[in-house]
């Protein structure tokens, strides 16, 4: 089965990411579509809320810029830089195949998420 892919727009520019293959990403892709208010944190990741809590998966403390991930059960981040993160880590929803440099800039943004057919 091929990877899911979708798009990810904003007032910012457009990036499209390959959806992980496990069950957080597999529900991420059935809230599809969906609009996200996004906040910067610790300049290394923009933060938003999703409207529905997502299953858990296994987490990783270290990651990489483009990284798209779940903090907690209905909290989705895109990672413009790479780093570690505490515990429990931070269970990988996919990555992003665009420029992420779209998301390093301070501020709130507000994404668009969509299956690319």
């Amino acid at each position: 089965m091929a990877q899911e892919r979708i798009r990810i727009s904003s007032d910012w520019g457009e990036v499209t990411a390959e959806l992980a293959d496990n069950e957080a990403a597999r529900a991420l892709a059935r809230l599809l579509p969906l609009t996200i208010d996004m906040s910067d944190h610790l300049r290394q990741e923009k933060t938003g809320h999703l409207p529905s809590p997502l299953p858990d998966q296994e987490r990783q403390r270290e990651l990489s810029s483009g990284m798209l991930g779940l903090w907690d059960s209905d909290h989705f981040v895109i990672y413009y830089r790479g780093g570690r993160v505490p515990l429990p880590g931070l269970a990988v929803l996919g990555r992003l195949t665009g420029d992420v440099s779209i998301f390093d800039r301070p501020g709130r943004v507000s994404l668009r998420i969509e299956r690319i057919e």
